[in-house]
């Protein structure tokens, strides 16, 4: 199979499992800034985290297919790259919330469509971090 045809099914398959950590960290999310009434940035942190840990693993297994026995050091590289990505995730939402700032209210559905466009920046930079680093073994198998 062509290279360039297995980066895409790849980021289709990193995609997917996106979306399930989409689920649980919007969830999350959800839960602690709206129900709780927890810091917005600490609920994102948090859901940030429990979404990381769920894709490293459904990452590892499907979407890389790795092999490499030393899971606790791909894992820290994967959430050393996800670390990297809760920034660059926060870091939207702040700027975001600056440039419009009536989109980040305590229960204000426009906060959530900054939320995702801040998702869709970060899977980006975590992709091709994952895809060069974490999982670099794994795809020099193909």
């Amino acid at each position: 199979m062509p290279i360039a045809r297995q980066l895409i099914l790849k980021f289709i398959k990193f995609g997917i499992v996106g979306a399930s950590g989409m689920v649980v960290h919007g969830g999350t999310l959800y839960l602690l800034r709206d129900v709780a009434h927890i810091n917005q940035y600490v609920a994102n942190t948090v859901g940030f985290i429990s979404a990381a840990t769920t894709n490293y693993f459904l990452n590892r297994l499907w979407t890389f297919r790795s092999q490499d026995r030393q899971v606790g050091i791909e894992y820290l590289k994967f959430f050393l790259i996800s670390l990297i990505g809760l920034g660059i995730n926060n870091g939207t939402l702040w700027f975001g919330s600056r440039l419009l700032p009536s989109w980040s209210r305590e229960g204000d559905w426009k906060f959530y469509i900054l939320w995702v466009f801040a998702v869709g920046v970060t899977t980006l930079w975590n992709f091709t971090a994952n895809y060069l680093y974490t999982f670099r073994r794994a795809t020099k198998n193909y």
